[in-house]
This record gives structure tokens, C-alpha cells and sequence, in this order.
């Protein structure tokens, strides 16, 4: 009964005001060679970010505190050597911003997990997790742990990221698994493996069961195709190896999920050789692209392997602008050849001269079957686990309240003499969440200055508005450039660099540079070297860790160029779709290409796509249907990433969109309910000459569902009790029908009439159907004779803000917002394989046979 004699502890806002406390000197020294010794380790493996960045004082605080923790908790000397240096001493865990977590950690954690068994103390430091930060959605930047904990939430990789940083703070070896793609559903996840008493387990981050092996993605896990991890360094353990660097080992763990199979790859250029050094792109449909989740190289036999889930990929090679590729199925390949028999802008057109398209097939992809293995949890435990999660619920609730809420927020800028009918300063506040009290000081301290206060806060994402430090913030508001984002990309941000910039050149030189800015390309060319390890880790450096390493990669070049550019006045970017570092020149864009360092403005052609409706979609979304893949100049690839909100057939490519002369692949498909995809890969050369017309297609399957729709199923209603609650927990994971009602409505009476005489289909099935009232009078002239015979365990409520409909409305393009009843059929991973509106005469029938084609997919 752990939980009841749990004592709340340090809450977040303790902790972090004690990270200023904890210094070196208060933990127990170690003899100084073993510190050395476990430093230099980390020195020679850690990414090149980290040692410019970071003071050496800082891993040896690290280490002094891991080499602490191995002594002084109970398991600390049965962890083998092995495992210690690879999945504990390490700091780093992903991309995230370095931070002092780990004393911290270990000073919060040590007493709760002491005189407990390793597989418990696991549980304990996952419920402690818990407590302080659960998930919520954001970028793709992966904050760092203390960050996570301002902020009391994170997406999945960073509350992976969090929870192996605790595992390691007290001497648990942990890592951080990631299946880059699902197969069988778009989006990806990201949870943790610890290690206990000689095995390792897996454990949902933030998410704490009752045993280990248990987690929501027990079953989608199964359907996989790869999961993999990072070990730091060298590591030689009995995973299978998928890719070793001078910074990692990446090993698939594909098999502690699934069944797996092996497929071995030869790749051969035209004549039938083997190509040495060949890259080799394995691909997952998803997110209607084909990405990468997994790179290996060819050695001089021309030959890779690798182990996968029961499924399909694509596999692209590449070498030297030449570049093939094949379809490959494992468990039912053994051996693939890809030729290398294309060459980037040596494709023969066609003769028409509208059509620009030199290759096109179709190929049905299948995922991994579904074979979840579920380990036993008694009622005692799953009771014991819910009330505790109920308790550390209320302590992150009552940390939450202390963030400014939009009334708190007005109220505070008036109290600071700040303007309190300032919508943006109070929206700022609200998104600070646990970084408020910074944010707030930035605006009083520049209270006379509100627009340039205004103008910076804007340009920050949300999570930089929950971690940005003071520092980072006066330097560019003091700055004298008119530049003021921060922020080039997803980088690290934790050194002030603009007004550095301002003065480090000589006035005559920064002119030259402002004048032409190809001068300051051609500088940092002859300045800055380039890390000739193509395989590296590529975290970003700071632009003065670049200033004073003068050597780099070539992300954090972009990244050097683009910081001291705006610090010079200079407008300049990465561009967000095709990733080209840019500067401003008159109305346009100017490329830069490091190697010419001469201006010159890209060649650019029109694309126009033409599409005929397939009788589901009206107007294909990109991501959800469709995507375009830019054919590098080594024969790799790259998505153009367009905005993922508002990019539509209709609203961005009918018409014609300006692209870079180059050959590209547009990939579409249709998800169907059992995971598979129908899709369809075109090749296709883009010219200044003449638009590049092409035809998209969305194939339809007679036999089986397709996905037409996403839906949160995160969104909110009430219960009749007035509880809010969301979708997810009443209806747990999987398939779920949603119905909008209208008391009283024939068309609603015909619909649950239709329902009640296929009852026993809905009882069968055993998946939750949720009725929803428009309001609460609505939910009030509730009729039991009206809802006579329907399935057990219907759940009601009300849809009180208009947030189900809303979506449903925006998402499916009803044709009339107000008109109902509207049912859909959704899943928890957010697909929408089946809606109705109106009037329909056989509704249940309809729902009959949609829940057949779940209980049988393809």
C-alpha cells in the first residue's frame, strides 16, 4: 500500500528552485581517476553539440552524481559495466537542450525509491513521472527535462526523454524506444525500456500501470515494422546492430514487440555490380509519405540486411546521383535486389509534352498482423493503480494552478501597470505556464517599450514561450537588429549570441557583409570547417559554440549563417518546405549554396495537379493523402514540408505551385480501416520550360474501409452528472461509434430505431457507442421509450461546447453543420473510417457491416 504512505515530496516549483542549490561539492566525491576515466568516455562519443557547448565541469558533476547513485542504491553494483556506461552515465538522452536534471533527480528520488527492488523502483520512479507531467501534443522540439517539468507536460518523446532521465538519476539503466512510423496508422511513438535484475522491460513514459510489459501500444506495437534505439557509443551487446557512428550504436529491438523476419539486400548499379557504400533508405508508409526509419550503407559486396515486423517497406538506395528502388515484404522476401538504374536529371520525358511523369505503379501495402501479448494484472492492482494515479493527478492539478489563467493574467498586468485589456500580453502569459514569472518580468522591465516587447513574444513558438530564459530574451530585445526571432529551426537556444554578433566583425567588414551578404557565405566557408563525418549525431550547435570551435555540420552551418545574418540586420531563413537556407534580396529569395558561394536564384518550374474524385474525398489533405519528395542531387530524398494546417489540393496545387527545376515523387494513398494502404508513387521532372501537369490519385477498395476522416479522440463532452471528460476515457483504445442526437427529431428517431434492431451486432462486438445530446434542456426531455431496445453500455452525454461537432463538421465537410443526427465510426488513433448525416433509412445495417469489416480487415 505504497501510496497511501506517499509523501508528496518537493513539488516542481521546489525543484527547480533547487537546481541552484545543488553543486558539486554537496555530492560525495569519488576517486578522481574513476571520474576522469568516465568523462573521457563520454568526451569521446558525445556529439560534437555537446562538447562545444558544454563546460567539462558539467559532466563531471554528471558523472560524480552517477558514480554516487551506483554506490548508494541497493542495485548500483549488480548493474553490469556494460549497461552502466551506455544507458546510464550518459546525459544525453535525445535532441534536447542539456540541463542539471540529473542531481536534481537524484536528490528528489533517492529516498522514494530506497530499500525497493529494482522492477518496483521502476513502477515508483514511472508514478513520480506521473505526477508531474502528463501529454500534451506540441513541435517537434524536444524541451529538456527540468523544461518538461516547468511545463508539467511534453508529447511522447519528451516524456520518454524525462522518464529515462529519472531512471539514470538514480542509477536504473534506461533507454528511450522509438518506432520512427507506425505501420498500420499514421504518426509515430516514442516510450521507454528499463532494465531490472538481469532483463529489460518496456513502460509507457508518464504513464504508469501496474507492471511492467503493459502499456496502452501493447497491441499496435505488435503490428510494427521497427523499433529501434540510440545507445551511446561503441556498443557491443546481443541486439542486432542496425548502424554504428562515431557517436552511437543503433540497435533494433523490433523483436522484444512482434514476430520478426530478416530480408537481406543486394544493391547493383546497371551492369550487375555490387555498389559500395551505397545508402540504403528503408521507408514506412505514413503520414501519406514514404519516410525513412532507418539508414545503413552497403559494404564493398554491396550487401545490408535488416529485421522487421511482418509487413511491407519500400526500400530507396542511393549512391552519387544515381538511385533505385524496391518493394519488400518481410516474412515473405528473403533476398531483394535494387539496382541503381536511374540517374537525378537523366530521366527521358515523354513525348507529350504536358506530362512530365517518367514512372508510375501502384502497390497494396500490408502491415504486420496484430499479436498482442498482455501480461495478467489482478483486480487488487488495477484498483491500487487507479487510486494512486488519482492521487498524483490532484498534485499535478495543484501545481497547474498556479499558472495564469486568462482572468489571473489580466489581473496581473494590471497589478505590474501593464496595460489589462492587452489580449496578446495576456495570451502570452497563459502560454508561459510554468515560465510565467519570466515572461511577466520581460514585460515589466520593457514596459516602455511594449511593441518591440510584442513583436519578439510573437515570434516565438508556444514552447519557447514555456522555456525561454531571461537571458536569451534581453539579447535580442537589446539587439539592435530588427531580426528579432530567436529561433532559426528546431536548435538548441541556450547561450545569447545576437548583440555578440553585432560587434565581432570590424565595421568595414559587417558593411561588406550587409552590402552582399554572399561575402558572408564565402566567410564562413573559409572560417568555418566542415565535420567530415557524414554519420555523425547532427545536434545543433550554438552559433557560438560554431564561433568558437570554428567547425560544424552542416544543419548547424545553416543554422551559424541564418543567427549571425539577422544579427547583422540581414533578413535570412531556412526555408521551412524545402529546408534551403536563404537570404532576403528585394522582394525574392536568394539560395545559398556554401561550395559556389556566388549568387544565384534556383531555376524554378509549375506544378499543377489535376485530381478526379474517388467518391469518399472531396479535396485530398496533404500528409493525410497525399505528399511530394524532392529527388536530391546524390539520389536521396527529401519531403517538401508544407504546413500541415490548410495545404489541400484545391487550396495550394490545382492551380499550380512554383517548385525548384528538379525531378520529385508524389505519393498518394488510402488507409484503409485494417491498417493496409492503397498507393500509388509517381516520378516526375519539373521544368522552367512548361508546367508539370499530373493527375493525382486516390485508389478505392470494393471490399474494404477506407479512412476518410481524423478526429480527436482527446476531445471533451460532458456526462449527464456534469463531469467533463474526454472521448479516450470512456471509450478506452480502439474502435468507437459517436452519435450527435436530436431529442425528439424522426430522423434521430429513425436512426436509433435502425440501431436497436441490430443490438445484439453492437453487444457483440463489445466497443463503445456514445450518444450525445446538443445541450443539457436537450438531454433533459430524454425518453426512455425513444431509446427502447438499444445496445448495452451505451454511454450519454452532452456535447455542451460544440467542440464534437465542430470537428466533425470541419473535418468530414458535412453539408449542413446544424442537420441531424450525425454517427461516425473513429478510432483512438484519431481515423474516421465511417460517417452519416440526416436521414438514413438502414443506419444500423450500414454500422452492421462497417463493424464486419473491423472484426475482418484485409
Amino acid at each position: 500500500m505504497l501510496w497511501t504512505a506517499m509523501v508528496p515530496g518537493m513539488d516542481a516549483l521546489g525543484m527547480l528552485h533547487a537546481v541552484e542549490r545543488v553543486r558539486v561539492e554537496d555530492v560525495v566525491q569519488s576517486a578522481d581517476g574513476e571520474v576522469e576515466e568516465a568523462v573521457d568516455f563520454l568526451y569521446r562519443y558525445m556529439p560534437l553539440a555537446d562538447k562545444t557547448d558544454y563546460p567539462r565541469s558539467f559532466f563531471e558533476e554528471n558523472v560524480r552524481t552517477s558514480l554516487e547513485a551506483r554506490r548508494d542504491m541497493p542495485w548500483g553494483m549488480a548493474v553490469p559495466d556494460l549497461l552502466f556506461r551506455h544507458f546510464v552515465l550518459p546525459v544525453r538522452v535525445n535532441n534536447e537542450n542539456l540541463d542539471r536534471l540529473r542531481m536534481v533527480f537524484y536528490k528528489e528520488l533517492k529516498e522514494r525509491v530506497k530499500g525497493m527492488r529494482m522492477y518496483d523502483a521502476i513502477l515508483e520512479v514511472n508514478h513520480w513521472c506521473h505526477e508531474h507531467v502528463t501529454y500534451q501534443p506540441s513541435d517537434g522540439r524536444t524541451s529538456a527535462p527540468l523544461s518538461t517539468l516547468r511545463s508539467a507536460y511534453g508529447r511522447c518523446g519528451e516524456e520518454s526523454t524525462f522518464t529515462v532521465a529519472a531512471l539514470r538519476a538514480v542509477g536504473i539503466p534506461a533507454r528511450q524506444v522509438y518506432t520512427p512510423r507506425w505501420a498500420h496508422t499514421d504518426d509515430n511513438h516514442a516510450w521507454v525500456e528499463a532494465w531490472a535484475d538481469g532483463q529489460w522491460y518496456f513502460l509507457g513514459a508518464c504513464e504508469p500501470e501496474a507492471v511492467l510489459n503493459l502499456a496502452w501500444f501493447n497491441a499496435p506495437a505488435s503490428r510494427a515494422m521497427l523499433m529501434h534505439t540510440k545507445a551511446f557509443g561503441d556498443y557491443n551487446g546481443p541486439e542486432e546492430v542496425m548502424l554504428r557512428t562515431t557517436n552511437y550504436t543503433e540497435i533494433n529491438l523490433i523483436d522484444n514487440y512482434g514476430s520478426s523476419a530478416r530480408i537481406d539486400f543486394d544493391v547493383v548499379d546497371e551492369a550487375g555490380r555490387p555498389v559500395d557504400g551505397a545508402r540504403v533508405d528503408f521507408k514506412i508508409y505514413n503520414y501519406a509519405e514514404f519516410c525513412t526509419v532507418v539508414t545503413k550503407y552497403t559494404g564493398k559486396d554491396g550487401q545490408t540486411f535488416l529485421t522487421a515486423g511482418k509487413g511491407d517497406m519500400m526500400v530507396w538506395a542511393s549512391c552519387k546521383g544515381r538511385y533505385g528502388f524496391a518493394y519488400a515484404s518481410f516474412g515473405k522476401d528473403s533476398r531483394v535486389k535494387v539496382c541503381l538504374d536511374r540517374s537525378v536529371g537523366g530521366t527521358v520525358l515523354p513525348d507529350r509534352a504536358d506530362e512530365a511523369v517518367f514512372y508510375r505503379d501502384s502497390f497494396n501495402i500490408v502491415p504486420p498482423p496484430e499479436h498482442a501479448n498482455t501480461p495478467e494484472v489482478t483486480d487488487e492492482q488495477r484498483a491500487l493503480n487507479s487510486r494512486r494515479l488519482a492521487y498524483e493527478d490532484s498534485v499535478r492539478t495543484a501545481y497547474l494552478a498556479t499558472f495564469f489563467t486568462p482572468a489571473t493574467a489580466v489581473k496581473a498586468l494590471a497589478a505590474h501597470g501593464l496595460p489589462e485589456g492587452d489580449d496578446r500580453l495576456s495570451d502570452f502569459l497563459v502560454k508561459a505556464r510554468g515560465n510565467h514569472a519570466v515572461i511577466l518580468d520581460f514585460m515589466v522591465r520593457h514596459s516602455d517599450n511594449l511593441p518591440r516587447v510584442r513583436t519578439l513574444l510573437a515570434s516565438l513558438s508556444d514552447k519557447d514561450l514555456r522555456d525561454m530564459p531571461m537571458e536569451i530574451l534581453e539579447d535580442h530585445f537589446n539587439a539592435s537588429s530588427s531580426q528579432l526571432c530567436p529561433r532559426v529551426e528546431n536548435e538548441m537556444i541556450i547561450h545569447p549570441f545576437k548583440q555578440f554578433f553585432e560587434t565581432a566583425f570590424s565595421q568595414k567588414q559587417a558593411d561588406k557583409f550587409r552590402q552582399n551578404p554572399m561575402r558572408l557565405v564565402a566567410w564562413i566557408k573559409k572560417h568555418i570547417r566542415i565535420n567530415p563525418d557524414k554519420k555523425a549525431l547532427q545536434i545543433a550547435q550554438t552559433p557560438i559554440g560554431v564561433w568558437n570551435a570554428r567547425v560544424t555540420d552542416e544543419r548547424s552551418r545553416k543554422i551559424f549563417f541564418v543567427d549571425v545574418a539577422r544579427s547583422l540586420g540581414i533578413e535570412a531563413r531556412v526555408d521551412a518546405v524545402t529546408k534551403k537556407t536563404q537570404y532576403k534580396k528585394g522582394a525574392g529569395w536568394v539560395d545559398v549554396d556554401f561550395e559556389k558561394t556566388v549568387e544565384k536564384t534556383a531555376a524554378k518550374g509549375v506544378l499543377r495537379l489535376a485530381y478526379e474524385g474517388n467518391g469518399m474525398v472531396d479535396d485530398p489533405k496533404y500528409y493525410s493523402h497525399f505528399t511530394l519528395t524532392r529527388i536530391n542531387e546524390d539520389g536521396s530524398t527529401s519531403l517538401l514540408e508544407y504546413p500541415e494546417e490548410g495545404t489541400t489540393w484545391a487550396g495550394t496545387f490545382k492551380n499550380g505551385v512554383t517548385l525548384d527545376e528538379g525531378d520529385y515523387a508524389l505519393v498518394s494513398g488510402t488507409r484503409l480501416a485494417g491498417g493496409g494502404v492503397l498507393s500509388e508513387m509517381q516520378l516526375f521532372h519539373v521544368s522552367a520550360s512548361a508546367p508539370a501537369c499530373l493527375t493525382l490519385h486516390l485508389r478505392t477498395s470494393q471490399t474494404d474501409l477506407s479512412v476518410i476522416g481524423n478526429f480527436d479522440s482527446e476531445s471533451k463532452f460532458s456526462l449527464l452528472d456534469g463531469k467533463e471528460v474526454s472521448l479516450l476515457s470512456q471509450t478506452g483504445r480502439g474502435y468507437f461509434i459517436v452519435g450527435l442526437i436530436g431529442v425528439g427529431q424522426e430522423p434521430t428517431n429513425h436512426a436509433l430505431r435502425d440501431i436497436a434492431k441490430v443490438a445484439d451486432t453492437f453487444t457483440k462486438w463489445g466497443r463503445p457507442m456514445v450518444l450525445l445530446f446538443e445541450d443539457a434542456d436537450a438531454a433533459a426531455k430524454l425518453q426512455g421509450d425513444e431509446f427502447k431496445g438499444l445496445p448495452e453500455g451505451v454511454i450519454f452525454g452532452i456535447d455542451s461546447q460544440g467542440v464534437i461537432r465542430k470537428q466533425i463538421v470541419a473535418n468530414m465537410k458535412l453539408s449542413n453543420e446544424r442537420l441531424l443526427p450525425v454517427f461516425f465510426v473513429a478510432d483512438t488513433f484519431n481515423r474516421v473510417v465511417f460517417a452519416s448525416q440526416g436521414y438514413t433509412i438502414g443506419l444500423g445495417e450500414q454500422l452492421q457491416t462497417v463493424i464486419r469489416k473491423l472484426e475482418n480487415p484485409m
